[in-house]
């Protein structure tokens, strides 16, 4: 594994797929360095061939609705990761793919929690009631054809109580975490209703993902007999 840095801060971590063999096909860039997203899409049978995680302001502008903003961040992250693959002959002609996650309750949208306080307030506020997880994924094409969704998720959690909060507090797994939870860990013990989409909330919406990418021809099915 190749760790390089591209121009504008970037980070480029390259991955090789075969073990050392040029790989097949289409090169795939994800323009993330969740490990939730890397994940995801190693669940769904894709490999990325490098990981160019694009360093931006997430502040939400004056009154921009949460779906807003998480597609406008998509969108400026695969700008960011675009840019910078294009500098590099090794993924000028990949697909890349950003994705963003926000957290909302009605409008109010809840920070990416670095402090206990913000955790703690967060899990305050959605004690007991509907929130919505809106995540926005972005995929572009070799050809720079872009093509992007927004999928909505709404969850309700139980009455959490003063001990539910602290032990959670305490477990560190909201840190750096959209509204100060991840559901794919202890908080997934907080929920009592999701509608939508499970993989959309911990950080990327496969079906919708797979779906983009197909679309624009790359080959989303390749590797799948190889995993048999």
């Amino acid at each position: 594994m190749d760790i390089s840095s591209a121009q504008g801060g970037t980070h480029a971590t390259m991955n090789d797929a075969s073990g050392g063999s040029p790989r097949l096909g289409p090169r795939l860039v994800l323009a993330s360095a969740s490990p939730r997203r890397l994940a995801l899409l190693q669940q769904a049978g894709l490999e990325p061939d490098a990981l160019l995680p694009a360093d931006i302001d997430e502040t939400p502008n004056t009154s921009e609705a949460p779906r807003e903003l998480a597609r406008r961040l998509a969108r400026t992250k695969l700008d960011v990761a675009g840019d910078a693959a294009r500098r590099r002959d090794d993924m000028r002609d990949s697909y890349i793919v950003s994705a963003d996650t926000v957290v909302a309750v009605g409008r109010r949208v809840l920070p990416k929690a670095e402090l206990a306080d913000e955790a703690t307030d967060c899990l305050r506020l959605l004690s007991g009631r509907q929130h919505r997880v809106y995540t926005a994924v972005c995929v572009l094409s070799p050809k720079g054809n872009r093509r992007e969704r927004v999928v909505e998720t709404r969850v309700r959690f139980k009455r959490l109580s003063g001990r539910d909060i602290e032990s959670y507090i305490a477990s560190d797994e909201w840190r750096g975490k959209a509204g100060g939870y991840a559901i794919q860990g202890l908080a997934g013990s907080f929920v009592v209703k999701l509608v939508g989409s499970y993989s959309a909330v911990v950080g990327l919406p496969l079906y919708e993902t797979i779906n983009l990418l197909d679309g624009e021809g790359f080959p989303v099915r390749q590797a799948w007999g190889a995993m048999a």
